[in-house]
């Protein structure tokens, strides 16, 4: 199972958010760039990065931090926050980013999630952010009306390579995450699922390998890494066990 070590960036500073509330943050005095060369360090191989000032703009603010981690460092990073336009998407591809994660602009456009994913093959991804069973957009400022496990029927043949699937209440909780509604969406789906939001400690990390469900592919884990809950050389052991 892989494990995405996480990097919220706002105003080029690492942050964490309690359940994406942008006046609820912890900022860390280590910088995106500074923590991506730590986790590298500690043998970590996958990157989960969000771009919450382009979560909050649609453009992608971040771009200059996202193409120094890329050129330094040897990581496959999956990146997300505000991309809802294609040139976003090419911009980001050609730093040298493995996936790009689509959320608002695919579940607000259909059309685009499907163009998306046929002019970059293998490098959509596609963030499922959901609260009490619905989706949220814009930053999660905005719930829709609209359940997660019906709109995943509906694009599951768009050919979306990776489906990173959060529950809202439980991130930046510490609470562990939702695996049985992750499961759910696991079993719907038609590509690879990582569970996001909620990891406390290292017995979530071992409960979702415990799943063995070979449709959930890695878990991101983010505020209990900052917070010192989870320590980075146990963690990383995880990646081989």
């Amino acid at each position: 199972m892989k494990i995405f070590p996480a990097i919220d960036i706002k105003d080029k500073k690492c942050v964490r958010l309690v359940k994406g509330d942008f006046d609820n943050k912890t900022e860390y005095k280590t910088s995106p760039v500074d923590q991506a060369a730590k986790f590298r360090d500690h043998g970590f191989k996958n990157l989960h990065i969000v771009d919450l000032d382009g979560a909050l703009t649609g453009t992608t603010v971040n771009l200059d931090i996202i193409k120094e981690i890329v050129s330094k460092y040897d990581l496959k990073i999956e990146i997300g926050g505000g991309v809802r336009k294609t040139d976003s998407i090419k911009q980001y591809i050609d730093a040298g980013v493995e996936k790009v994660i689509l959320g608002s602009g695919a579940i607000k456009s259909k059309e685009f999630l499907k163009e998306a994913c046929e002019n970059f093959k293998n490098q959509i991804a596609l963030g499922l952010d959901a609260k009490d069973g619905n989706l949220s957009v814009l930053g999660w400022k905005e719930n829709l009306n609209v359940k997660t496990v019906d709109f995943l029927k509906e694009v599951k043949n768009y050919g979306v390579s990776r489906i990173i699937y959060t529950d809202i209440n439980r991130d930046g909780m510490k609470t562990s995450p939702n695996f049985d509604e992750t499961v759910k969406i696991a079993e719907l789906s038609n590509c690879p699922v990582v569970i996001s939001g909620g990891v406390s400690s290292l017995n979530d990390i071992k409960k979702a390998k415990e799943l063995n469900n070979k449709k959930i592919e890695g878990i991101i884990v983010g505020k209990a890494i900052y917070d010192g809950d989870i320590k980075l050389e146990e963690l990383a052991r995880e990646i081989s066990a």
